[in-house]
């Protein structure tokens, strides 16, 4: 059985996915976490782990000996006031080690607005959203890090991120969708189970310093996703409604800016075939599986 040590600064959906991977592939798994909550010992996928407090500004020292451990360190933590924590907080301490892999999970937020059309790793970044302009200063420290130290990093850019736990499915049935009618307005997205194989493959092809984009096939304007989601679960007469009548800024947001993201880079690199090329394939597997229609 092969054996990983993994320190996950954050443990959402993307870390507990990537977790379940490891698991399927048959790793003896030596996991630590961090998040904001106190020091707790937990149980994930019967994997006994330590979930080891930071909460952008004090941690629980402990997390330490854990770190100096790890061989692969994942870092999904967003942007806190602009900053990377994890690169300020850890970067002096994590300069001294030698993990295998350091993979930091940003966001296709980086590329601001492209009026619909493609972009990929090449191409220019000029985010307009604070969140954005947050993820990019992100990278860019991660990136200067990895030239200080010649420490192996690599950059994951993230689409909208769906699973079968939380998708437009879900809210669909919860009533709270809504069409917004906005003109010309593509976005990319990705399962996140495709993330996980993704970033399981990278562990074996790794190359430093290397940006990818991480999308699925079909860029898609969110009133076709709606719409289908509306049709195969029978829903019908959503109520439509106009950009400045949305009350979440953040929503707001995300409906000024319109790009298509190109995925061939880690579709060629890794040699890899998404599950779910589409959110028709993904949104049929998560209705005939863990929908109660």
């Amino acid at each position: 059985m092969r054996e990983i040590n993994i320190f996950c600064f954050g443990f959402g959906q993307v870390a507990k996915n990537f977790i379940k991977k490891l698991n399927l592939e048959d790793y003896k798994i030596n996991l630590s976490v961090t998040s904001r909550s106190e020091t707790l010992k937990k149980t994930f996928e019967r994997i006994n782990y330590n979930s080891y407090q930071f909460d952008g500004k004090k941690f629980d020292r402990d997390l330490l000996i854990k770190l100096k451990e790890a061989d692969h360190i994942l870092i999904s933590i967003p942007p806190v006031n602009n900053e990377d924590v994890v690169v300020k907080t850890f970067s002096q301490f994590i300069k001294n080690l030698n993990p295998k892999w350091i993979t930091y999970l940003s966001a296709t937020s980086v590329y601001g607005d492209h009026g619909g059309e493609w972009v990929d790793e090449c191409g220019r970044t000029n985010p307009i959203s604070p969140n954005g302009k947050a993820r990019l200063k992100a990278e860019n420290s991660w990136i200067s890090f990895h030239k200080s130290n010649k420490l192996p990093v690599q950059i994951f850019r993230l689409s909208g991120i769906y699973s079968n736990e939380k998708n437009i499915l879900v809210r669909l049935k919860s009533g709270d969708v809504k069409l917004v009618n906005k003109k010309n307005h593509y976005f990319s997205r990705i399962h996140v189970e495709d993330i996980a194989n993704i970033l399981f493959l990278s562990m074996f092809k790794f190359k430093s310093a290397e940006i990818y984009n991480l999308a699925d096939d079909k860029p898609t304007p969110s009133e076709e996703i709606i719409l289908y989601g509306a049709e195969i679960l029978g829903i019908q007469n959503l109520k439509k409604i106009e950009v400045n009548e949305i009350e979440s800024e953040m929503l707001k947001s995300f409906y000024k800016e319109s790009k298509k993201v190109n995925n061939k880079k880690i579709k060629n690199y890794f040699d890899y075939n998404l599950k779910f090329p589409s959110y028709v394939e993904g949104l049929n597997y998560i209705r005939d599986n863990f929908i109660k229609l």
